[in-house]
């Protein structure tokens, strides 16, 4: 036998038959639905930080924030990420050996002492430090919820599984920006406090979690202890899987589309913030007043004066539309192969960010964010379910934390030059800054602005309306530019897919 075919022996590359939609559903046993609900948790308080993380860091101090730029921002965004993903891949493997609801548990504490950093530390280290933590806080978490679902489902309810489990993710997804647009404007330590005690209520589930398997592992390293067998060091064993061609053309294939899936998440908002008129929606929908409803300033994310849609609250469409229809993409897409599915994802992301550069428009952006989430339906929730179908038995939790590889090489490069990028093509903050320049200020005057603040300087300066200003400035400059690279971006990566997904099929054959 090849070295090759060794490689995969005990995996399974084959495509099992799916159960109908309402047959998958009702054999989904109780330990599905709780997990499902640690994770409505967990993504509400993340949510609600992450959301609003551009906008906290380049938020002026004045106002509140740390007052830096973009840039800045992108470092933190660089050691968060790089944090997040790569942190699975060592504890998944931990998560296999120590036990699911250890390491549950483990990461909660994590969690909250990353949200109490936020709060009590405001500067640009604080947020750092507190972000390291909510970071690896969530790389211990993931896998053993991941973990816990694969063992806990069927091959042949696993789609529709997978897709649920995604749909009740994006429900926290969905409620935490909103939640996190009304706290914010507030204080931002009333969002950050909120999200601590939030984070909490995971320890009640914990109580009623009961590992799938557990027995099994027991057993496994008991009879390990008889037979006097050391369990090989994790990190090697972790190496000698990640090695295999079968994952590495995984990590290179999809690394491209997680640097622009992650560019939505860690520079949409703040282009939003700066450059997209979203008073428009509420105009269309209320009238020129606007709405002094709490319902609907609640429901649909508006600022309290109920004039404007706040940018989490635009970014928690995706959230929404996830959770309300993954589920039937997920039945309409089960009889076709998973890895087609993921191409065509990534195609239609990659045309949503086109979309966000050709205009500023708010209803424009809203339909990039719609497309976007088809594509993220058609892909995100296939990863799990991929890297679950061809992991060995004893190494699911491992494997789902190879999942995390292409992530963290796409999201750590985009956390840097996501960031930066639009630094270069679209911060607002710089470009007030010229335009003060142009309009006469003097140099000294310039120099003294702090951060944040140099387009209320330039709308004070010129006495003109502020959304005039912005009007002026925007098409005065390539704003768009930085989208367009990072749709580029994507568009290798589709291709990379498509060659991998050659590759794996004509290997599938072979064993076959």
């Amino acid at each position: 036998m090849s070295v090759e075919t060794t490689s995969y022996e005990n995996n399974d590359l084959s495509n099992v038959k799916q159960l109908g939609m309402w047959t998958s559903i009702l054999s989904l046993g109780y330990v599905f639905w709780l997990v499902g609900g640690m994770e409505i948790v967990e993504r509400i308080a993340y949510y609600g930080v992450k959301a609003s993380a551009s906008l906290y860091a380049t938020d002026a101090v004045s106002k509140g924030g740390l007052g830096l730029s973009m840039t800045d921002y992108g470092t933190i965004m660089f050691i968060f990420a790089l944090t997040q993903t790569f942190v699975p891949i060592i504890t998944g493997g931990l998560a296999d050996r120590l036990g699911y609801k250890e390491t549950i548990a483990a990461s909660t504490v994590i969690k909250i002492t990353a949200y109490l950093t936020m709060a009590l530390v405001p500067t640009f280290l604080g947020f750092t430090l507190g972000a390291m933590f909510l970071a690896f806080g969530t790389g211990i978490f993931k896998p053993s919820i991941q973990g816990t679902m694969v063992k806990s489902v069927k091959r042949e309810t696993s789609t529709m599984a997978w897709g649920i489990f995604y749909q009740l993710v994006n429900i926290g997804g969905w409620l935490g920006p909103l939640i996190a647009v009304q706290l914010r404007q507030l204080s931002w330590n009333h969002l950050f406090y909120s999200c601590a005690a939030i984070i909490s209520l995971n320890f009640i589930l914990l109580l009623m979690y009961k590992e799938p398997g557990k027995e099994e592992r027991l057993d496994r390293e008991e009879q390990r202890k008889k037979d006097n067998i050391k369990p090989k060091a994790l990190w090697r064993e972790t190496l000698n899987e990640v090695k295999k061609p079968l994952i590495l053309g995984y990590m290179f294939a999809f690394s491209g589309f997680w640097f622009l899936f992650n560019a939505m998440f860690d520079v949409l908002p703040k282009h939003i913030e700066d450059w997209v008129n979203t008073s428009t929606i509420v105009t269309d929908i209320f009238g020129t007043s606007g709405t002094d409803n709490p319902l609907w300033i609640g429901l649909l994310g508006l600022n309290h004066a109920g004039t404007k849609v706040m940018p989490e609250a635009l970014m928690s469409i995706n959230f929404l539309m996830i959770a309300t229809t993954c589920f039937i993409v997920a039945a309409l897409t089960a009889k076709y192969r998973i890895l087609s599915s993921m191409l065509v994802g990534c195609i239609l992301c990659v045309v949503a960010m086109v979309f966000v550069g050709f205009t500023p428009a708010a209803w424009g952006i809203l339909i990039a964010i719609m497309v976007f989430s088809l594509g993220e339906m058609l892909l995100s929730p296939k990863k799990g379910e991929f890297m679950g179908n061809i992991a060995p038995k004893d190494k699911k939790a491992m494997y789902l934390g190879f999942v995390m590889l292409p992530q963290g090489i796409g999201w750590t490069l985009e956390g840097k030059l996501g960031p930066w990028l639009y630094d270069i093509y679209a911060s607002k903050d710089r470009i007030s800054l010229e335009y003060l320049q142009t309009l006469g200020m003097k140099a000294t005057e310039i120099d003294a602005i702090k951060q944040g603040e140099a387009f209320d300087r330039l709308v004070e300066f010129s006495g003109q309306p502020a959304q005039e200003i912005t009007d002026i400035l925007y098409q005065a400059n390539s704003i768009g530019m930085a989208w367009y690279i990072i749709a580029t971006v994507g568009a290798i990566s589709a291709v990379g897919i498509y060659i991998y997904t050659k590759w794996l099929y004509r290997l599938q054959t072979q064993q076959g």
